[in-house]
Order: C-alpha cells, then sequence, then structure tokens
C-alpha cells in the first residue's frame, strides 16, 4: 500500500523513529531535559481552557488516560462501589475527561477475554441488563463534578491475551492472522474468520449504544499496542490474502462506521492509535533472526498510519491520541521511570501537523484533537506543549493515580504538593499481571477509595507516637498519623529525607524517584509547618531514649541493607555494595572495569548509569537464566534493550567462583540453550504460571575470568529489624509496629502500603 505515497516522504517519516529509537537510550545526555515539580508557567491558561468533542464541551484540556480496571469489577463485570470510587476521586479531582480501562466486546469470539465458569477480570457491558446499574452510578458519580467519562472498548486481546484458554476451554487463542502469542510464542493463535470479525463489530456498536444508554459520554477505541483492533488493522499481523478484511484498514473503518451508524453523528468516537508499531526501528537486522518476530517485519509505515486516521475521521472519529509500540518493545507504550517525560510530544506534532496540511475535519466540521501521551504529569511540561500547539489536550494516566488532586493542584499553584509518579509501574501493571488490580506504589488509596470516603478519620484517643526512619514509609506513616491527630515525633540518624532512595536516585535514568524524593521533604517541612510534627535527624535513636519519650507506639522504619555473598575474595577494599557504590561517586569515576555480581533491578540500573553516565567496562554476573526477573516488563524491557545496544556483557547461569584483586573467577554456562540474557521480546512469566513448552537448559561449565578493579555486590537486601526485635524484648511502649523493607523487603509500593495501613488505624 506505501507504493501510492511519496518515497520519499515515506522514508522521512520513518527516520524520526529511528532517531527516536536512538535519543531514549541516552535521552539525558543533552537530548531531553528531566522536568521537575516547578509553577513556572503558573497561571495554567492553555490546560485550564475548555475545548469541544464533536458536539461536547469538555471543561479543560486534562484527559485521564485509561488503564486497565482488572479485577476492580464484579465477577460479572458490573462496575463496583470500589471502581466507581475509584473514578469518582478523579472526577473530583478535577480532569476534565476521564477514560475508564479497556472493556472487551468480543466475548464468545476471543477466548482470550473469559475466564473459567464463564467468569471476567475486566469490566463487562455487554453482560446483561444487570450491569447497567453499576455503568449509570459510574456516569453519575463523575458527572457530579462536572467531569465527562469514555468507556474504552477493545474489540479482543488476540495474540496478547491469556493463552491459558488452551487449558480452561481447549481454544487457541486468536489474532487477524496465524500469530505467535506473546506470553509463550510455541502457541500460535488461530485466524478470525471473516464472520467471526463482523460479529465483533455488531457486539462493540451495540456495547457503544450500550454506553450511551447509561450515560457515558463517549467511546473510547482500544486501537494501538498490538492489541486485536491493531492486529486486525496493521500489515505486521494482518498478513490475510483473502475476503473483506484483507485489506488491512477495513475493519478499523466498517466498526467505527457501525458505532456511528448505530450511536448518531453526535456521540463522540476517540481511538487510540500508536503512529508505529515501530519493530523495525527497535530491532533491525533482528527481525529476520527472532523467530517470533520474523512475520511482523510488513509493520504499517507512518505514511500508512496518517492515512488511515484520515480515513478513520472520514468514517466517523473525532479525536485520537497517539504513542508508539506495541506488546513485543513494551517499554514505548507504557514508557517506564527511565524513559523521558514528554517522550511523545514530537509524534502528536506529527499528526497536529498532518491534519492542517490536509484540512481534516470531524463530521461536526471541527478540527480533530490529538491528545498527547507520554509521561506528561509535571504541570510546566503539560501547559507548554498546549501552548506552543504540539497537541490539544493532555493525557494523564499514572500521574492520577499517584495524585488525584493533580489537576486542583495545577489549577490552584499548590504544584509541588502534586505527589509525583515514580514511573515503576509495580502497582499499577505489574500488580494486576501477577493477579491484583490497579493501584499505586507512593498512593496507598489508590482503589481503596471506597474506604476512605470523607478521608483519614480522626483518632477516637490522641496518642504520642514515635517513628523512626524518615524513609518513603516514616514520612507516609507519619503524615497519616498526623492526620488522625496523634502527636508524632519522626526520628531519623541521616540528615536527609529518604533514606536509600537518596541514593537509589542518582543516576539520571532515576529522576522521577529523586522528585519523589524531594517531595518527601516537602511532606516532612508541611508537616512540620502546619501539623505539629517534631524531628530529630542526624542522630540514631536508642531504645532508652524511646522509652524516657513514654511513647504510646512506635514504629519502626529503618530500612534494609545489602545482602553478602559468600565468595572467595569478598572482603576485600575493591569489593562494595551497590548503595556504597552511589554513596562514592568519585571511587566510580576512577574504576575502568567493573564487574556486578546480581543481575536485579539495583545490578541492570546501576550498569546503566556506570556505561551510560560514566563510560565504564561493565560485565553482569546473574545466577538466575533471566535479568531483571522480578521487574514490571516495560521497566526491564527499556533496561535490557539498551544495556545490549551499549555492549554490556552478561553472563546469566554462572557462578561466581572467587573475586581476586584485579579479576573475578566465574563458572559460566556455555550451553546454546541458555537463554539471551536480553531477551525484550517475551515477556518473565509469573512463577506461578507454568509453561510446559519452555526448553530445557543444559549445563555446560566454562570457566571464566573477567578483569575488575571494582566489584559491585548487587544480590538484593535483607530487613534491618534490629532495632525493632530490640523495641520489643524491652517493651520500650504499649504498641510496636515494623513497617516498609525493615519489615520485609521489596519496593516503594510495599513500603508505602504497610505505612499507610498499620498508621491508619492506630
Amino acid at each position: 500500500m506505501a507504493n501510492q505515497f511519496d518515497t520519499q516522504i515515506a522514508k522521512d517519516y520513518e527516520s524520526i523513529l529511528n532517531r527516536l529509537e536512538d535519543t531514549f537510550g541516552d535521552w539525558f545526555n543533552g537530548k531531553m531535559e528531566a522536568p521537575s515539580m516547578t509553577n513556572n508557567l503558573y497561571p495554567y491558561t492553555k490546560m485550564f481552557e475548555p475545548i469541544k468533542i464533536n458536539r461536547l464541551e469538555i471543561k479543560n484540556r486534562l484527559v485521564m488516560g485509561p488503564m486497565g480496571n482488572v479485577n476492580l469489577a464484579d465477577e460479572t463485570g458490573r462496575p463496583s462501589e470500589k471502581m466507581i470510587s475509584y473514578f469518582e476521586a478523579r472526577a473530583k479531582g478535577g480532569v476534565g475527561l476521564i477514560t475508564t480501562g479497556l472493556v472487551p466486546t468480543s466475548f464468545g469470539v476471543d477466548p482470550t477475554v473469559i475466564e473459567r465458569d464463564k467468569l471476567s477480570y475486566f469490566p463487562r457491558i455487554d453482560r446483561s441488563r444487570s450491569n447497567f446499574v453499576g455503568w449509570r452510578n459510574l456516569a453519575y458519580a463523575v458527572h457530579s463534578y462536572g467531569s465527562k467519562i469514555f468507556i474504552q472498548l477493545t474489540p479482543g486481546l488476540g495474540r496478547v491475551g491469556n493463552p491459558e484458554c488452551l487449558i480452561t476451554q481447549t481454544k487457541l487463542p486468536v489474532s487477524a492472522s496465524w500469530n505467535p502469542n506473546f506470553y509463550i510464542p510455541a502457541i500460535p493463535c488461530k485466524r478470525l474468520s471473516d464472520g467471526a470479525c463482523k460479529k465483533i463489530i455488531k457486539k462493540t456498536a451495540q456495547a457503544a449504544m450500550d454506553a450511551k444508554e447509561a450515560g457515558l459520554d463517549g467511546v473510547y477505541l482500544h486501537g494501538h499496542e498490538g492489541y486485536l483492533l491493531e492486529q486486525l488493522t496493521n500489515p505486521a499481523f494482518n498478513r490475510r490474502l483473502i475476503g473483506r478484511y484483507s485489506s488491512w484498514q477495513q475493519f478499523g473503518l466498517d466498526m467505527v462506521a457501525k458505532i456511528r451508524e448505530r450511536c448518531g453523528s453526535r456521540y463522540p468516537i476517540m481511538y487510540r492509535i500508536d503512529l508505529s508499531l515501530m519493530l523495525n526501528a527497535t530491532y533491525g537486522d533482528k527481525m529476520k533472526k527472532i523467530k517470533s518476530l520474523k512475520k511482523f517485519r510488513d509493520e504499517r509505515l507512518v505514511i500508512e498510519t496518517l492515512d488511515y486516521m484520515k480515513n478513520l475521521v472520514s468514517a466517523g472519529v473525532d479525536i485520537f491520541d497517539v504513542d508508539l509500540g506495541c506488546y513485543d518493545n513494551w517499554w514505548l507504550p507504557h514508557p517506564p521511570a527511565s524513559m523521558p517525560s514528554g517522550c511523545y510530544l514530537e509524534v502528536a506534532e506529527l499528526v497536529k501537523k498532518y491534519f492542517k496540511e490536509n484540512n481534516i475535519k470531524s463530521n461536526a466540521g471541527v478540527d480533530v484533537p490529538v491528545v498527547a501521551v507520554g509521561k506528561l504529569g509535571y504541570p510546566d511540561l503539560a501547559e507548554k506543549a498546549l501552548r506552543e500547539e504540539k497537541c490539544d489536550m493532555v493525557m494523564l494516566a499514572r500521574p492520577l493515580l499517584a495524585d488525584p488532586e493533580w489537576p486542583n493542584k495545577a489549577y490552584s499553584g499548590k504544584v509541588q504538593e502534586i505527589r509525583p509518579c515514580i514511573g515503576c509501574h509495580e502497582a499499577c501493571i505489574k500488580e494486576f499481571v501477577e493477579g491484583g488490580h490497579p493501584q499505586c506504589a507512593v498512593c496507598p488509596a489508590t482503589s481503596f477509595e471506597n474506604g476512605l470516603l470523607g478521608g483519614i478519620k480522626k483518632a477516637d484517643v490522641k496518642k504520642k507516637v514515635a517513628v523512626v526512619g524518615a524513609g518513603p514509609s516514616g514520612v507516609v506513616a507519619a503524615k497519616t498519623l498526623l492526620l488522625r491527630g496523634h502527636d508524632v515525633t519522626l526520628f531519623e540518624k541521616e540528615d536527609a529525607v529518604g533514606g536509600t532512595l537518596r541514593y537509589a536516585s542518582i543516576p539520571k535514568i532515576k529522576y522521577e524517584l529523586k522528585n519523589y524524593v524531594d517531595y518527601l521533604a516537602g511532606v516532612v517541612e508541611d508537616a512540620k509547618k502546619n501539623y505539629g510534627l517534631k524531628t530529630q535527624f542526624s542522630k540514631a535513636v536508642t531504645t532508652d531514649e524511646l522509652k524516657a519519650g513514654k511513647f504510646d507506639v512506635v514504629l519502626t522504619a529503618t530500612g534494609s541493607s545489602q545482602v553478602g555473598l559468600p565468595i572467595n575474595g569478598a572482603v576485600q577494599k575493591h569489593v562494595i555494595s551497590a548503595v556504597e557504590a552511589l554513596k562514592d561517586i568519585e571511587r566510580l569515576k576512577s574504576a575502568k572495569d567493573i564487574v556486578i555480581i546480581g543481575g536485579g533491578d539495583s545490578g541492570c540500573e546501576l550498569a546503566y548509569y556506570l556505561k551510560y553516565e560514566l563510560g565504564k567496562n561493565v560485565v553482569i554476573v546473574e545466577q538466575a537464566p533471566t535479568l531483571m526477573t522480578k521487574t514490571c516488563t516495560a521497566n526491564r524491557g527499556h533496561i535490557l534493550h539498551y544495556l545490549e545496544k551499549a555492549g554490556v556483557r552478561c553472563y546469566n547461569c554462572a557462578n561466581v567462583q572467587a573475586i581476586n584483586s584485579s579479576s573475578v573467577d566465574i563458572i559460566a554456562n556455555a550451553s546454546k540453550t541458555v537463554p539471551n540474557p536480553y531477551n525484550t521480546t517475551e515477556p518473565v512469566l509469573p512463577e506461578n504460571v507454568h509453561n510446559p513448552l519452555a526448553k530445557k537448559i543444559k549445563s555446560l561449565p566454562k570457566a571464566v575470568s573477567v578483569e575488575a578493579d571494582l566489584v559491585i555486590l548487587a544480590a538484593g537486601t535483607v530487613p534491618n529489624n534490629e532495632l525493632f526485635k530490640k523495641c520489643q524484648e524491652e517493651r520500650v511502649a504499649p504498641l510496636i509496629y515494623n513497617i516498609g523493607d525493615s519489615n520485609t523487603c521489596g519496593k516503594v509500593f510495599t513500603a508505602v502500603k504497610s505505612a499507610f495501613n498499620v498508621a491508619k488505624n492506630i
């Protein structure tokens, strides 16, 4: 199809993708900036200017992005009180337009959207009229605050759906053509018939009409990231040779036309699309070598996407949001902490320019708004993008999980009070992948708003409470206790707030973590000024002092320590922990060859820092078959992809035998069955999911010596719980709790969650 377009223009568009692919690896080296919570452009006049979509007026230019409401609805798919309160909190927070998470319309066609006993972890609008009451109540709740809400409909998951349907239903997953499943590529996805495609279109149009009758303000089609709508409308996945839908645009155009036919000309239709899958730009020649990608080389070109968008507008689409990527390079559609903010503003601007140059108008006869996405949770950044006309609206997804009041705080100029997203994906995406529902690492109330109606309640009895440790768990606990009305003293052995996050946030790719540390420091200062918080910093508190303080409650939040390793030579001056390394940057700068033992988050992120910022020779040694095994696929993929591009060597399935004065001796597994440690085209499955098709790893030991003038141990952490144990033994207070990493080592998510849960009940 590209033959009908100017070849040079097509090449120029594709060159943009190659440049972005290069930029996203070392964006912090003068190519893009790391923003912070400033209010230099306040008042945000453009951000809070109304805009029309079709004939519907939205009160401001802020859109709550879709985040899968997995397991937030009842088992029947009806929106629960938990789900309704979750959206109501964001409406109350001032966002103009809310979009729901994906709601499948392909039940009975796509087996991956259903579970045993015909239940689903997705919200549903198709099952029965008894579901309507949930949607109607949701619409009423959102409308109370002047916000509008669009339902996001997905025609299915296809090859990115859960392949367990093969076991639970004895049915293959489906797709536009015979494609490999993303999670287990050895499982093929069956080609949908034209009849099945028409059935999905009919169901989607009915769902749109049901949404309209339920009081929802518009419909939002999930056409990006390689889901089923994308699979049928992208030649990478749709390689059909005959039938109506062998024309890859047709399925999307038919769907929009059918919705318009059922819902009328005035009902808004929004479409989520990626300008490109960006697979060729990401993987280059690997597209010919990686088995699961070989079929996908003929991806939709940028110029073809623009033409498709033009035709979608003719069919009835009123507004687009646009990004890049798919599951096979998942860090693109879900940009993690290490990606730059505003990463897709250029993409939105390109689409706006194309629409303007081609005089593309909606069926309402007005310009088609383009929504920018991609880590825009900084008011100055969002306002600047709108003022420079790079986009018409700004989408905030995770920032509204982190702080539902983001719009209200921005409107009133209280920008530094905005709780920043840290881009970790631990509580939003990773949580529901592993069987939970969307939450937030830094906002423990997210998805639990229905239990906190009216806010934090005052305690019946005011208590004197000591909180030991001013990391995230300690600060969250202290602020929550103050809101309960307690008398709180916060102890910290260091001279600043943040705990080990202060050092973890040193690499430039951890700028969002640094913003969070700054936020925590602001919380403490505000609490001292307005809530009477007492602080004692720069000195480790003792049990005798806690006893003397006559506290009613003591909370220990003393964090964790790095694990030592029983390796010959581990106790030498040139062998240090990951935290020690970040505390002594000058030592890192003076080293040349660095070996990192441990390929988890801290090891790989440290390797990134050492390679990209300090230009060091880095080698990672990891016992397990995979790196960053416990990390969200998006975050993991971005780090590993660019570590490989930078030439960082890795020995996985390897064991360290000895650390010498200038080298490290390891036993590597030289078998060809050892997985590629830098494989980003397949996810690491949760441990409770058995893959019967996984290949066995054979053993072929080989002794290897790696040069090293500095060795960094990054093998995990253990709780610092000695103070808690001593407090218990000496009975320093009637009630003693251990929270955060000193209780259970984990992420910011678990630290903050435990702190909040304990503190709100004291």
